[in-house]
């Protein structure tokens, strides 16, 4: 037990610092207050502490010197796939520069993996995609639509049968969730994307990779377009 809650505390630590890191509320560069304040101001023990700081070095965090102490490193040293860290950063979205990024890993990851699906999905697979999309029609909310818009895109990933791509999905589920959501908020029709999603399910259905490509595609820079106009609206009532 005691174990436990000390894994736990070092949990606390974990997401208390990386949150202010990742969200810029303490720079890159700058120093981490030393080792016996921290876990004070934390209301920690300075082994959870140590663990806690371990792990965010592991990420790329920080780094820890002898006779400086622990600094913040530059975001280009971060594990930017990192599970934990993109969950951080979709915490401070939305953010122009984030967004874009994402959709130009959707872009070069999801149309392949759309293509591949029509080449190698099974019928169970298929089954999956489908249902995902049914429940994405069924959709009575933002939210309930977005976490059916996550599951068809997991289910395309891993009708891939490429146990390497379907496992980017683990990686960048937090990311996508997020984004799903937030082109729902600002689209005028949240469910304005469902034909789309079809053509990638029908493609797939048919098992025609270059539609599937290309109808994923289509879907993703219908998706960029719908949060760039809805972030112009939210400009124009702000003024």
């Amino acid at each position: 037990m005691k174990q436990i809650a000390v894994r736990n505390l070092y949990d606390q630590v974990i997401q208390a610092i990386g949150r202010m890191i990742v969200s810029g509320e303490i720079k890159p560069g700058e120093l981490l207050p030393r080792e016996e304040v921290l876990a004070q101001r934390m209301a920690v023990s300075r082994t959870a502490l140590r663990e806690g700081l371990k792990v965010l070095g592991s990420k790329g965090l920080i780094e820890t010197k002898q006779k400086t102490g622990t600094r913040v490193r530059e975001p280009r040293h971060w594990n930017q796939l990192d599970g934990d860290i993109l969950a951080w950063r979709c915490a401070s979205m939305p953010t122009e520069d984030f967004v874009e990024k994402l959709v130009e890993m959707r872009e070069i990851i999801e149309p392949a993996a759309a293509a591949a699906a029509a080449r190698r999905r099974s019928p169970e697979q298929l089954a999956k995609i489908k249902a995902a999309y049914e429940a994405m029609a069924a959709a009575t909310d933002q939210d309930a639509w977005a976490k059916a818009d996550l599951d068809f895109h997991e289910s395309v990933l891993d009708a891939t049968n490429n146990e390497l791509m379907a496992s980017l999905f683990s990686v960048i589920d937090a990311a996508l969730g997020a984004y799903f959501l937030l082109s729902a908020q600002t689209a005028a029709d949240f469910k304005y994307s469902l034909p789309r999603h079809f053509d990638v399910y029908d493609a797939i259905r048919l098992k025609r990779p270059e539609s599937a490509r290309e109808a994923m595609l289509g879907m993703i820079e219908d998706s960029r377009a719908n949060i760039k106009k809805g972030r112009g609206r939210t400009r124009k009532s702000a003024r």
